[in-house]
């Protein structure tokens, strides 16, 4: 019995790094979403894209923050790598976009 459970904990351990890292790689990807949905609106708004850049860091850390404009939506796209994903063995980056309609009309 003892063997059995020595050969299955480290199964069970493994599942069980793998389920947190996900419900933690699928919180970060909500942050990401609020993120890009704020720097978008600001940056319809016509804010400084430092100061939304700022706001989105604040948001989210280490997130980077780019911007396009087409026709008369301003979208964002805010990404930002996943720390300690699967103890920090996969190099995970995680992204979110979201567009707002420039000039808040």
């Amino acid at each position: 019995m003892t063997a059995e459970f020595a050969l299955a904990m480290p199964a069970v351990a493994l599942v069980l790094v793998c389920c947190l890292s996900g419900v933690q790689l699928a919180g970060l990807q909500v942050r990401l979403q609020d993120a890009a949905a704020a720097s978008a609106r600001s940056l319809a708004r016509d804010e400084s894209p430092g100061t939304v850049a700022a706001t989105a860091s604040a948001l989210v850390a280490s997130a980077r923050l780019s911007s396009h404009q087409r026709d008369n939506l301003v979208c964002a796209t805010v990404t930002s790598p996943a720390r300690n994903a699967l103890l920090g063995l996969l190099p995970i980056t995680l992204s979110a976009s979201s567009c707002a309609l420039a000039g808040g009309k």
